[in-house]
């Protein structure tokens, strides 16, 4: 009767060796995941993502009614900085004659609109709708 204890002891020990594997297992994924995450280039995704602020305060300069030149030129502005970026941003798709198509285009739009900027809410509607779409257009060819 003596041995029974110890056998109950060694199946708890091996149950807490097992658990503390896991553990020590579930640790080391996630370090790996967050590594290789951490590797990953994030300059693509933050393009978008300020060319995608700046078009958002443009349209909502429309529906706040504040479509002075003051109030959306420096939106447009930004965008047409961050449309400089855009082939640095997708090295992969630089070649691309779609991409080089459509990156034209929506300078040639930013252009357009800084040349002769919107002075009121149907103009910068009219540039807002034309940069939405022009975005639209790349995304529906490049993000599926």
């Amino acid at each position: 009767m003596a041995s029974q204890p110890a056998t109950s002891s060694n199946a708890s020990r091996y149950f807490f060796l097992f658990l503390v594997g896991l553990v020590v297992g579930a640790i080391c994924t996630v370090m790996a995941l967050r590594a290789i995450q951490a590797r990953q280039d994030k300059f693509p995704d933050s393009v978008m993502q300020v060319m995608a602020r700046h078009s958002g305060q443009l349209g909502d300069k429309v529906k706040q009614n504040r479509c002075a030149a003051t109030d959306t030129v420096p939106h447009v502005r930004a965008l047409r900085t961050m449309a400089n970026d855009l082939e640095m941003a997708f090295p992969g798709l630089a070649d691309d004659q779609r991409f080089q198509t459509h990156t034209s285009k929506f300078r040639a739009h930013l252009d357009a609109a800084l040349s002769a900027p919107p002075t009121d809410c149907a103009a910068a509607d009219a540039v807002a709708k034309q940069l939405g779409e022009s975005c639209k257009a790349c995304h529906q060819d490049f993000r599926g």
